[in-house]
């Protein structure tokens, strides 16, 4: 799904107050939770607690595409410390970032990665300041189990919301026009009421096929795979108009 994250204040804002709630289980963390396209890195979203000045600076300068924590999470799949994973020698090909970002006190932490089935990447990055770095590493590694189940359901919680108005937006109507026809809608109205084909077609009067053709048609135009399905769609996404009885 190619435009999955596009920025939503509110779902923005729940996801965090969700990870704040959580994260303080575990201690009084600096986190960012960073979803990529891995196809298009330019396309991306960051939720944190940084200092909101270092954020900025890292989207304008689209800083991802030469963040060594993101560049090692490309090709890892387990949780990492920044020392762990970087030498000297590493970080002095990315002292660009490093010499801005040591201002927020952006210089060490502990990444969890995740690689989604939409082709996405998806890390949680938790710092850990100079003085207790080696007391939070230590934590950290007791609760890696814990905190990558959190950024495995954070990041379907996500998923699953920006997929709900992904797809509200796409059924909405064109011009005026109602997604479906009178007699889909008719049908679709009765079925979500439980009734069967054959009590539908007796109550508007017309032969079980059409009910089952208008049935398909429903079920070809939202892409799903049975009419069970498309009768759960339509009431979620709250395509169906009530019908006069």
């Amino acid at each position: 799904m190619s435009e999955l994250f596009y920025g939503n204040d509110e779902i923005d804002n729940s996801v965090k107050n969700y990870l704040d709630r959580k994260l303080a289980v575990f201690g009084d963390f600096k986190y960012a939770y960073m979803i990529l396209n891995k196809r298009d890195p330019m396309r991306m979203l960051i939720i944190s607690n940084y200092p909101t000045e270092w954020i900025d600076i890292y989207k304008r300068r689209q800083y991802q595409q030469i963040d060594p924590v993101v560049l090692a999470a490309f090709s890892r799949i387990t949780p990492f410390s920044w020392n762990e994973r970087f030498s000297v020698k590493d970080l002095n090909g990315f002292k660009k970032i490093f010499n801005i970002s040591k201002n927020y006190s952006v210089m060490n932490g502990y990444t969890f990665v995740l690689h989604d089935c939409n082709n996405y990447l998806a890390m949680l990055s938790i710092l850990m300041n100079e003085d207790g770095a080696i007391d939070i590493e230590e934590k950290l590694e007791k609760s890696k189990g814990d905190l990558q189940m959190l950024l495995i359901t954070i990041h379907e919680k996500i998923t699953s919301l920006y997929r709900e108005i992904t797809q509200q937006s796409y059924f909405m109507p064109v011009d005026g026009k109602d997604f479906f026809s009178p007699r889909e809608n008719e049908i679709l109205y009765w079925a979500s009421m439980g009734k069967t084909y054959q009590e539908i077609a007796t109550i508007l009067g017309i032969k079980l096929g059409t009910v089952k053709f208008h049935i398909g048609n429903v079920v070809k135009k939202l892409g799903v795979i049975n009419a069970k399905h498309a009768i759960r769609l339509g009431v979620e996404l709250q395509l169906i108009k009530p019908v006069s009885k």
